[in-house]
């Protein structure tokens, strides 16, 4: 009994040394409290989040138990407060687990899952919290609350109801299960998928069968056997397929990034169909005909039949144009003197070839215009600044956890210090695809907090001491991730849980989307885009090219989105009670059934097999919402059109508007007070040629 007491008092001795040592324990000593990666480790990460828990959970019950009446200040705010530890340490977690994982990292993310599932069951089914928010709820008119603080009581009623807590306590436990259970799932998929994409990289030994691919680009796939090596994107098509010349190896690319993950080790089909199943059963046990249903109830669509309605506006024109655009390219096949159907790995390479026939513009002919740091600094900066005021100056102290990664400090027009950003833009083996933005720090008044905001991108990083000269669809992605980032520094909330980007899905990629429009606007374009070599500015015959193509290929481009939206929408409209046989097999009687197989040449974006926004990010039932957001960004661009374009009178509206508001009011309501009148889809449809 001694030597287990010593034992003891030695684990507890020893875990406090570590945690004094571990630099989550308290705040970042850094300007903004950004996160201090010269002292953070991979080992700190675990012991900081289970703490974190521990906290938190005890924090929870403390509310909860309270033996003093409920008000607004011992309940919604001391909720607020809470979770600090555990905040600050998943903020950083988050980022890393994404943008530069390990092994290490992803064995703590197997293991907290669940945990942080059980964690969010521990405050949204507490029965004593939920009664003294219901009490707060009740008399809501007598507390004499601000706009936002009755919009945070509103929320926090509506989240708690919605997660379950008017359930019986059996029925809790069962709920309990399932989140803990879809954690787990949706993290095992995250990391499967990670493993699919590395493993199914392509490697070509002979350099004819590559023809096409400039040397730049094969010095920077070149392998340590003397090969090359062409890592997968996380999307369907692959970028280098638009030049390779050797169809067999377009193929060969495209059938590695469409099959790498539906057998072998790396299958992720077993994976994703017990996360519908689970997420079927979970909307079933609180009250619904299917997650969508559930899922869908605070957005801006708010019902899966809406959705389809809206997707119902959009597929005929759309998959009409689709087939004229294959129709095109057949006959460019056949003019080359080849003789053979069009297929989806042949799509971007002849499309190109017809974009080029009839508008004379080449990807290759405009790329020394857009150098990645000249389109961030004079480009997606100086929009900014033009609309905003905002100024920006690179910080070289601050620590990173990449070397690739950049730190820019932000400034309003007044040079009060806003924030800090981190541009992360380059692929590599330890990052997942795509691009997102996200914060190490939210803005808070009541935090007393500035934000501070990443983006993260998968360019093709160059070979040393080359230009990172990029296409103008990462061009495109870069001001796209930076309106993300904007909405972040904007906020101006005193309530973390309102701030910033924290609203609905189908209204966050607005603002984002809403800033790609800059990327053409001809006083932005001309400051940015200068030729790397001679520091020419992009000539008005390429500016002309670029913007007459603009609805170029875009039956293709918008039916392989909206493909891909109708997937999820179909796996998320399952009810608990149908049997789902083959992944495969749904996937193709879901695009059968909506008519986007028509086009046999034109895939969706993503299979279930390797759509990570629905099977292990934030997007479950709510793809669509890249869509419905685009239809407000169009509408809102014919506003600023209507209203004299690029001003700083304009920026500031949108900004004190939109921007700035966060989600402390209704979103609809919000876009209607500053556009006039609620959104079209007309914009949309003319700007992507389809009217």
């Amino acid at each position: 009994m001694k030597k287990l007491l010593t034992f003891i008092i030695l684990s507890v001795l020893t875990m406090a040394c570590s945690n004094s040592e571990n630099p989550f324990m308290k705040e970042s000593a850094l300007p903004y409290y950004a996160p201090d990666f010269n002292k953070i480790k991979n080992e700190h990460f675990e012991p900081a989040i289970l703490e974190g828990i521990a906290q938190n959970k005890a924090q929870i019950e403390g509310i909860a138990n309270n033996e003093e009446p409920a008000t607004f200040e011992n309940t919604l705010v001391a909720l607020e407060k809470s979770g600090t530890l555990l905040n600050r340490t998943l903020a950083v977690f988050g980022a890393l687990s994404s943008a530069h994982t390990n092994e290490t990292i992803q064995n703590v993310q197997t293991k907290v899952a669940p945990l942080l599932a059980e964690l969010s069951d521990a405050m949204y089914l507490n029965t004593k919290l939920f009664e003294r928010i219901k009490y707060l709820h009740s008399n809501m008119e007598s507390l004499a609350l601000d706009a936002e603080s009755k919009k945070l009581l509103q929320d926090y009623y509506e989240d708690f109801a919605i997660a379950g807590a008017n359930l019986s306590d059996s029925d809790k436990e069962k709920l309990k299960e399932y989140n803990s259970r879809l954690a787990s799932l949706t993290t095992e998929y995250s990391r499967v998928l990670l493993a699919a994409n590395n493993a199914g990289a392509v490697t070509f030994t002979n350099k004819d069968d590559l023809a096409g691919i400039s040397e730049d680009v094969l010095a920077s796939l070149k392998n340590e056997e003397g090969g090359w090596t062409i890592p997968l994107q996380n999307t369907t098509q692959q970028p280098l397929l638009q030049v390779m010349e050797n169809r067999d190896s377009r193929q060969k690319l495209f059938e590695a990034a469409w099959h790498r993950s539906d057998h072998g080790e790396n299958d992720t089909r077993a994976i994703a169909k017990e996360i519908v199943k689970i997420r079927a059963n979970k909307a079933k046990l609180l009250g619904y005909n299917n997650y969508a249903e559930w899922s869908l109830q605070k957005t801006m669509a708010k019902t899966p039949e809406n959705v389809f309605e809206f997707f119902d506006a959009l597929v005929p024109a759309t998959t009409a144009k689709a087939k004229v655009e294959a129709q095109e390219i057949q006959e460019m096949i056949k003019s080359k003197g080849e003789d053979f159907t069009l297929e989806a790995w042949d799509w971007n390479r002849y499309a190109e070839m017809v974009r080029k026939a009839k508008y004379d513009l080449d990807e290759e002919q405009i790329k020394p215009y857009f150098e990645m740091t000249t389109v961030l600094e004079k480009g997606v900066f100086y929009a900014a600044e033009k609309l905003y005021g905002i100024t920006f100056k690179e910080r070289f102290d601050i620590p990173v956890y990449h070397e690739d990664v950049k730190v820019y400090e932000l400034f309003e027009e007044n040079g009060e210090p806003l924030g800090l950003f981190y541009g992360d833009f380059f692929a590599r083996p330890s990052k997942r695809g795509g691009a997102w933005m996200s914060n190490f720090v939210q803005q808070s008044k009541l935090l007393d907090r500035k934000p501070v905001i990443y983006n993260v991108s998968n360019y093709s990083k160059p070979a040393k001491g080359n230009p990172a000269l990029i296409s103008f669809d990462d061009v495109t992605t870069t001001f796209h991730e930076f309106g993300h980032a904007l909405h972040g520094f904007f906020a101006d909330q005193n309530y973390p849980s309102l701030s910033g980007t924290s609203v609905a899905r189908d209204f966050v990629e607005f603002p984002s989307q809403f800033f790609e429009n800059w990327a053409l606007y001809p006083e932005i374009l001309k400051n940015y885009a200068v030729h790397y070599q001679t520091g020419e500015v992009i000539p008005q015959e390429l500016i002309d090219k670029i913007k007459n193509s603009s609805t170029f290929n875009q039956g293709y481009s918008l039916t392989e989105l909206l493909a891909a939206s109708n997937l999820d929408m179909q796996w998320h409209t399952v009810s608990a009670d149908m049997e789902i046989g083959d992944v495969n097999d749904f996937e193709k009687e879901a695009l059968h059934k909506t008519k986007l197989d028509v086009v046999s040449a034109v895939p969706p974006r993503y299979r279930s097999t390797y759509f990570s926004h629905i099977f292990s990010s934030g997007y479950a039932a709510g793809y669509y919402s890249y869509q419905w957001t685009e239809m407000l960004d169009h509408d809102a661009y014919r506003w600023f059109e209507e209203n004299g374009g690029l001003t700083r009178a304009n920026g500031q509206r949108f900004r004190d508007m939109i921007l700035s508001r966060g989600n402390t009011q209704d979103l609809e309501q919000m876009y209607i007070n500053w556009r006039g009148h609620a959104p079209e889809v007309e914009p949309m449809l003319e700007a992507r040629g389809l009217k």
